[in-house]
Order: C-alpha cells, then sequence, then structure tokens
C-alpha cells in the first residue's frame, strides 16, 4: 500500500540536524526539477523579501519565512515526519507508534511537496515554505512544473499494490494516476452527516477532514491492515468501524472513490 498525503503549512519552528543532504533524498528521479526548484526559490527569498513574500503568498506576519528559504541550503534539517506538524499529522502522530507501525509508515507514506515534489518521512528536510499553489516566476505554476518529473517516478513508487490518495486538490494536481494504477488507485472525502428536521444532511469538512484522515492512516498502519485494492481498502476501514461508501469507476482505468462519513466531528 502507497499512502499518497499532502504536506502541511504547519512546520516544526527549525531544524536540529546536518543541512540539507538532496542526494539522499527517496526518489532519485526527481533530483533534477528539486534542484532547479530549490535554486529558483532560494534566489528569489534572497534578491527581493517583499517580492518573495507576494509570490509565496505570505502575510507581512509570516516575512520571516522568506529568510528561511533564503538559508534553506545550510539550515538544519529534520524528518519529514517530525517536520510537518499540522491537523493530519497531529492526528497521525507518528512519534507515538510502535516500532513496527512505523517501519510500515516509513515504506508506505509519500507526503508531496510544492518544493521537494514528494518526500518519504525518513527524508531529513530544512524547514521551508512553498506551496504547490505558488508560481514561482521563472517556473510558473508548480503544480503544472511537477507532472512531468512525477509521471517518470510514480508508477515505479507505486508498486503493483493499493494507492490511498489522501492529497489536497492543489497536490494532487502535480500527479494523476493513469491506466492500471489508477485501476487501484482510491480517493477519499470526508464527510459530516447531521440530521436536521429528521432529515440526513451531508456536508463536507475541511479542518477535520485532515484530522480523520490522519487517524484513518494510523489506524491502517496499527491493525497492520495490507489492502491489495480499493475493494479490500473498504473492508478494511470497515473492519475498523469507519463508514464507508464506495463508488468504482464508471469506466476502466479510473480511480475509486470513497466517502468516509461521520456523525462527530473532533
Amino acid at each position: 500500500m502507497l499512502v499518497l498525503l499532502p504536506p502541511s503549512e504547519g512546520k516544526a519552528a527549525s531544524g536540529r540536524g546536518a543541512s540539507l543532504k538532496p542526494e539522499s533524498l527517496s526518489l532519485p528521479g526527481l533530483a533534477g526539477a528539486r534542484a532547479t526548484v530549490l535554486e529558483e526559490l532560494v534566489e528569489l527569498c534572497r534578491a527581493d523579501g517583499e517580492k518573495a513574500r507576494e509570490v509565496l503568498g505570505l502575510s507581512v506576519g509570516l516575512r520571516g519565512e522568506v529568510g528561511k528559504n533564503a538559508e534553506l541550503r545550510t539550515a538544519g534539517t529534520r524528518p519529514a515526519g517530525e517536520l510537518y506538524t499540522g491537523v493530519l499529522y497531529d492526528a497521525l502522530d507518528l512519534a507515538s507508534l510502535d516500532t513496527d507501525a512505523r517501519r510500515r509508515a516509513a515504506k508506505s507514506l509519500l507526503i508531496f511537496s510544492g518544493l521537494w515534489g514528494a518526500v518519504r518521512i525518513g527524508d531529513r528536510l530544512p524547514p521551508y515554505r512553498c506551496s504547490m499553489g505558488v508560481k514561482l516566476p521563472a517556473l510558473g505554476a508548480l503544480g503544472a512544473y511537477w507532472r512531468t518529473p512525477m509521471a517518470a517516478v510514480m508508477p515505479e513508487a507505486a508498486g503493483d499494490g493499493l494507492v490511498l490518495d489522501l492529497r489536497s486538490s492543489a497536490y494532487a494536481a502535480a500527479w494523476k494516476p493513469r491506466g492500471e494504477v489508477a485501476a487501484r488507485t482510491a480517493s477519499v472525502r470526508v464527510l459530516q452527516s447531521q440530521m436536521v428536521d429528521g432529515v440526513e444532511k451531508r456536508s463536507v469538512v475541511s479542518h477535520f477532514n485532515k484530522a480523520t484522515k490522519g487517524r484513518m492512516v494510523r489506524d491502517l498502519l496499527t491493525a497492520e491492515a495490507r489492502p491489495k485494492d480499493p475493494e479490500q481498502l473498504v473492508d478494511a476501514l470497515r473492519d475498523l468501524g469507519y463508514m464507508v461508501e464506495a463508488q468504482a469507476p464508471a469506466r476502466a482505468g479510473r480511480p475509486w472513490s470513497l466517502d468516509v462519513v461521520v456523525t462527530e466531528i473532533h
């Protein structure tokens, strides 16, 4: 099973180890594209802090993030599994997993990134700010930029098992499963179910969507679940107590769509 995750805007404030070693990162086929984005981002942030802040979509209060980007090559690093601190990662709580579950997480989790393309939780990264929705002056929209290099490496990374796609739309733009990989891919939406005047109403949740996805991944890891395709994933999630509604693709070579329905948001 390969689980595709978005990163988080929330990150650890600083690294605590050696500086970046690009050659050590997973998916070495992305090395050239990573070097290009890193060079463009660092030079932008060094040359003009205000322009960089606007390009990155940062508020005035976050201008310090521009300075961090300018020093990415020499800043301290930490494993990606510790770097990202947003809602999904708080719920996933990698640090509290037992040794076996953490080993499974290291093999199965892949985090998409506007700067790095995609990384595994053990890859050491410096804190940075560069979402997939950013348009860098010389490269354009990063979601579009990453499509070609990601298309070259992701089929191999996906292997021959289930691909569980939990990315947000901005990160999903960087790679779309095709053909037989798509046929064993399942994307997940989280819906809240409420009774209003005796009638069930369902709505898409945002903040708690991330928390539910984080708990879901954690539960799959701790349960040693090994679903090989979307149908087995549905069974595994139901065994774990999730209310799941699955929609098989209308045409061959398309991903499955899963709705996870929650009645309580926490």
